[in-house]
Protein backbone atom coordinates (compact mmCIF):
# COMPACT_ATOMS: atom_id res chain seq x y z
CA UNK A 1 0.00 0.00 0.00
CA UNK A 2 1.50 3.36 -0.86
CA UNK A 3 1.96 6.03 2.04
CA UNK A 4 1.95 9.46 0.70
CA UNK A 5 4.81 11.51 1.97
CA UNK A 6 6.17 15.49 0.84
CA UNK A 7 9.62 15.44 0.27
CA UNK A 8 10.25 17.25 3.39
CA UNK A 9 8.88 14.21 5.31
CA UNK A 10 10.75 11.99 3.36
CA UNK A 11 13.82 13.54 4.05
CA UNK A 12 13.01 13.07 7.52
CA UNK A 13 12.56 9.73 7.49
CA UNK A 14 16.13 8.71 5.41
CA UNK A 15 17.48 11.11 8.19
CA UNK A 16 15.74 9.10 10.60
CA UNK A 17 16.54 5.75 9.20
CA UNK A 18 20.53 6.68 8.63
CA UNK A 19 20.74 7.25 12.59
CA UNK A 20 19.19 4.78 13.53
CA UNK A 21 21.12 2.14 11.45
CA UNK A 22 24.03 4.14 12.84
CA UNK A 23 23.59 2.54 16.15
CA UNK A 24 23.80 -1.07 14.99
CA UNK A 25 27.69 -1.14 15.71
CA UNK A 26 27.30 0.32 19.13
CA UNK A 27 24.67 -2.65 20.11
CA UNK A 28 26.79 -5.22 18.37
CA UNK A 29 29.43 -4.02 20.94
CA UNK A 30 27.36 -4.08 23.96
CA UNK A 31 26.24 -7.74 23.19
CA UNK A 32 30.06 -8.73 22.62
CA UNK A 33 30.93 -7.15 26.13
CA UNK A 34 28.03 -8.97 28.08
CA UNK A 35 28.67 -12.11 25.71
CA UNK A 36 32.35 -11.82 27.19
CA UNK A 37 31.12 -11.82 31.11
CA UNK A 38 30.33 -15.98 30.52
CA UNK A 39 26.93 -17.86 31.49
CA UNK A 40 24.57 -16.38 28.85
CA UNK A 41 21.56 -17.79 31.03
CA UNK A 42 21.32 -15.26 33.74
CA UNK A 43 23.46 -12.55 32.24
CA UNK A 44 20.64 -9.35 32.48
CA UNK A 45 23.41 -7.27 30.10
CA UNK A 46 23.05 -9.47 27.65
CA UNK A 47 19.18 -9.41 27.56
CA UNK A 48 18.69 -5.97 27.88
CA UNK A 49 21.71 -5.44 25.15
CA UNK A 50 19.28 -8.06 22.91
CA UNK A 51 15.66 -6.69 23.24
CA UNK A 52 17.61 -2.98 22.14
CA UNK A 53 18.58 -4.77 19.29
CA UNK A 54 15.69 -6.28 18.64
CA UNK A 55 13.53 -3.53 18.76
CA UNK A 56 16.19 -1.31 17.25
CA UNK A 57 15.89 -3.80 14.05
CA UNK A 58 11.93 -3.29 14.33
CA UNK A 59 12.20 -0.12 14.05
CA UNK A 60 14.30 0.16 11.12
CA UNK A 61 12.55 -2.54 9.13
CA UNK A 62 9.47 -0.73 9.94
CA UNK A 63 11.17 2.68 8.41
CA UNK A 64 12.10 0.69 5.68
CA UNK A 65 8.84 -0.37 4.48
CA UNK A 66 7.38 3.17 4.86
CA UNK A 67 9.84 4.57 2.47
CA UNK A 68 9.64 1.50 0.15
CA UNK A 69 6.03 1.97 -0.94
CA UNK A 70 6.52 6.43 -0.53
CA UNK A 71 4.92 8.27 -3.38
CA UNK A 72 6.36 11.92 -2.79
CA UNK A 73 3.38 14.31 -3.29
CA UNK A 74 4.58 17.10 -5.81
CA UNK A 75 3.29 20.17 -4.37
CA UNK A 76 3.38 21.86 -7.81
CA UNK A 77 -0.36 20.62 -8.53
CA UNK A 78 -1.79 22.19 -4.83
CA UNK A 79 -3.83 25.01 -5.19
CA UNK A 80 -6.06 27.02 -3.61
CA UNK A 81 -9.63 26.69 -4.54
CA UNK A 82 -10.54 24.11 -1.95
CA UNK A 83 -8.82 22.46 0.99
CA UNK A 84 -6.52 19.62 -0.14
CA UNK A 85 -3.98 17.56 1.40
CA UNK A 86 -1.05 19.87 1.76
CA UNK A 87 -3.29 22.77 2.23
CA UNK A 88 -2.41 25.28 5.08
CA UNK A 89 -6.24 26.40 6.73
CA UNK A 90 -7.01 28.93 8.88
CA UNK A 91 -10.40 28.14 10.11
CA UNK A 92 -12.71 29.95 12.89
CA UNK A 93 -15.26 27.98 15.44
CA UNK A 94 -18.20 29.61 15.49
CA UNK A 95 -19.08 28.48 19.29
CA UNK A 96 -16.29 30.51 20.38
CA UNK A 97 -15.30 32.54 18.03
CA UNK A 98 -11.60 30.76 18.22
CA UNK A 99 -9.11 31.21 14.73
CA UNK A 100 -6.80 28.54 14.55
CA UNK A 101 -4.44 27.50 11.65
CA UNK A 102 -3.67 24.04 10.32
CA UNK A 103 -1.61 22.33 8.04
CA UNK A 104 -3.32 18.78 6.53
CA UNK A 105 -0.47 16.50 5.92
CA UNK A 106 -0.23 12.34 5.34
CA UNK A 107 -0.82 10.30 8.91
CA UNK A 108 3.28 9.97 8.98
CA UNK A 109 4.17 13.75 9.10
CA UNK A 110 1.32 14.44 11.36
CA UNK A 111 1.86 16.40 14.87
CA UNK A 112 0.21 18.96 16.49
CA UNK A 113 2.84 20.66 18.24
CA UNK A 114 3.89 21.85 14.63
CA UNK A 115 -0.03 22.64 13.68
CA UNK A 116 -0.16 19.69 11.16
CA UNK A 117 -2.85 17.82 11.20
CA UNK A 118 -3.04 14.20 9.51
CA UNK A 119 -5.61 14.00 6.69
CA UNK A 120 -7.21 10.77 9.00
CA UNK A 121 -8.77 13.13 11.61
CA UNK A 122 -12.22 14.18 11.47
CA UNK A 123 -11.45 17.82 11.46
CA UNK A 124 -9.61 17.44 8.26
CA UNK A 125 -12.12 15.31 6.69
CA UNK A 126 -14.26 17.40 7.25
CA UNK A 127 -12.68 20.36 6.07
CA UNK A 128 -11.16 18.53 2.32
CA UNK A 129 -12.85 20.00 -0.38
CA UNK A 130 -14.49 23.30 1.19
CA UNK A 131 -14.04 26.72 0.47
CA UNK A 132 -13.10 29.78 1.85
CA UNK A 133 -16.67 31.34 3.63
CA UNK A 134 -18.02 27.81 3.76
CA UNK A 135 -19.56 26.40 7.06
CA UNK A 136 -18.47 23.32 7.68
CA UNK A 137 -20.11 20.96 10.40
CA UNK A 138 -17.82 18.22 11.58
CA UNK A 139 -18.68 15.25 14.03
CA UNK A 140 -15.72 15.52 16.60
CA UNK A 141 -15.34 13.53 19.19
CA UNK A 142 -16.29 16.43 21.71
CA UNK A 143 -19.69 16.57 19.79
CA UNK A 144 -20.97 18.30 16.37
CA UNK A 145 -18.43 21.47 15.88
CA UNK A 146 -18.90 24.24 13.39
CA UNK A 147 -16.21 26.00 11.58
CA UNK A 148 -16.28 28.73 9.16
CA UNK A 149 -13.16 28.64 6.96
CA UNK A 150 -11.19 31.77 6.46
CA UNK A 151 -8.05 31.74 4.37
CA UNK A 152 -6.57 28.20 2.08
CA UNK A 153 -2.82 28.90 1.59
CA UNK A 154 0.01 26.18 -0.14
Amino acid sequence: MATYITKEGYDKKMAELAELEAKRPAIKQAIAEARDKGDLSENAEYDAAKEAQGMLEMKIAKLKELIAGARIIDDSQLNTDEIQLLNKVTIKNLANGMTVCYTIVTDSEANLREGKIAASTPIAKGLIGHKVGDVVEIQAPVGLMKFEVIKIEI
